[in-house]
């Protein structure tokens, strides 16, 4: 049975920056953030002045200065990759709770173009002890001291568990890549957009560059600009609108560590507590999903995170790309846009999963702009993880169709 926040609110819309992915001309984070808001405004008719909850990782006193508006509600949550699944289940909460009826979630960074223009300095937690956390101090002791070496020590531990290989994750970076070849904004939809975009095969993944052992580059993702947003709206407001809604039905979310060396257990990560928060707000369960959107800033990434949604069983979440059930015409579409490994990943991915799983399940992800013929699948249900920190944090969120 459904509980009490099932379809209080709906995503009424989905854009993006102007341009993302790998950018000659350089850009900032904000430049991003407006531009995504801008374009959303446009698609959806709704006056950036009606906005009355903001939401963003962040950036939301900045957002509300540059627009100009005074919100009722405002949330700054920032836990990594996840944020903007978690900024959609407090948004529900607060429509539910009268207190907004439109709520802005934004996401802007210049993973890329901060390369070439800078990052304006890091956080400093002590005279002398530079960028560095105390817990980041003491992990890279042990070697975990960068995001690839973090998630190596993960797939070699869930290799030694359940005896997969390689070659097995290789299949996720192989399969995403085919859907990235169906987007055309995609950073590696084809050779003329990028040297090392179009089709790759297993054996490519397995001969790139080696970064972490095991990770190779290609089970890695990239690093680019992207800006993105969303609204999500009350019922009443969502039925004003020239867009499909596309109802949350369900949310949840949690955390294991912080510091990876607190992480119980390398092969499970806190999206089965979030996977069950938001599958009983639905009424629903993983048999009743027919797309996922997942986050994949490694290949390990996905698998685990398909085993924690109940989507496969402990050891075989590689096997829904292997055996072709998450590919292109496959009968669990995963990650459709082409993913953080092949699509884009400016850092945190959180809000590209939400774009793409509003567009599939609104019926507009094929429009010769954001997807061509054989992106677009018959899904009505989109389970959607989003992780955050080192396998830290999880936000999960149960999506659905407009009748």
């Amino acid at each position: 049975m459904p509980g009490t926040l099932y379809k209080a609110a709906a995503i009424v819309g989905a854009a993006e920056a102007d341009q993302i992915g790998f950018l000659n001309t350089p850009v900032t984070s904000l430049e991003l953030h407006i531009q995504a808001i801008k374009n959303l405004s446009e698609q959806t008719g709704i006056p950036i002045a009606k906005i009355d909850g903001v939401f963003s990782a962040g950036w939301s006193t900045e957002l509300c200065e540059h627009l100009g508006i005074h919100p009722k509600y405002i949330d700054t949550t920032s836990v990594g990759g996840c944020s903007f699944e978690m900024h959609v289940h407090h948004a529900l909460a607060a429509i539910h709770a009268g207190i907004i009826e439109i709520a802005l979630i934004s996401h802007g960074e210049n993973g890329h173009s901060a390369r070439k223009v800078g990052n304006g300095g890091a956080g400093n937690y002590a005279r002398g002890a530079g960028s560095l956390s105390p817990g980041h101090e003491m992990t890279v002791a042990y070697g975990l001291g960068s995001a690839p070496s973090n998630y190596a020590h993960a797939m070699v531990r869930h290799m030694h568990r359940y005896g997969t290989t390689r070659e097995d994750y290789a299949h996720i970076a192989k399969v995403t890549r085919d859907w990235a070849t169906l987007n055309p904004r995609a950073a590696m939809y084809s050779k003329e957009k990028h040297p090392f975009g179009g089709p790759i095969t297993v054996q490519q993944v397995e001969e790139s560059r080696l970064i972490t052992w095991p990770l190779t580059i290609l089970h890695c993702c990239m690093v680019t600009d992207h800006g993105g947003a969303v609204f999500v709206c009350s019922p009443r407001v969502a039925a004003s609108l020239r867009t499909r809604p596309v109802w949350i039905a369900g949310a949840g979310e949690s955390m294991s560590h912080g510091n990876m060396l607190e992480m119980g257990d390398f092969t499970a990560t806190s999206a089965w507590r979030s996977a069950e928060a938001a599958y009983t707000m639905a009424g629903m369960g993983p048999a009743d999903m027919e797309m996922a959107q997942v986050y994949d800033s490694f290949t390990i990434t996905a698998a685990i995170t398909v085993e924690m949604l109940g989507l496969a069983r402990p050891g075989e979440g590689h096997l829904l790309w292997k055996n072709g059930d998450a590919a292109p015409g496959g009968r669990f579409p995963i990650n459709t846009n082409g993913g953080g490994l092949s699509f884009n990943h400016s850092g945190m991915y959180g809000m590209p999963l939400l774009i793409e799983a509003y567009r599939q399940l609104s019926g507009t992800a094929e429009d010769g702009v954001n997807g061509v013929k054989g992106k677009q699948t018959s899904a009505r249900t989109c389970v959607v993880n989003g992780t955050g920190g080192s396998l830290s944090t999880t936000g999960t969120l149960v999506l659905m169709a407009d009748d």
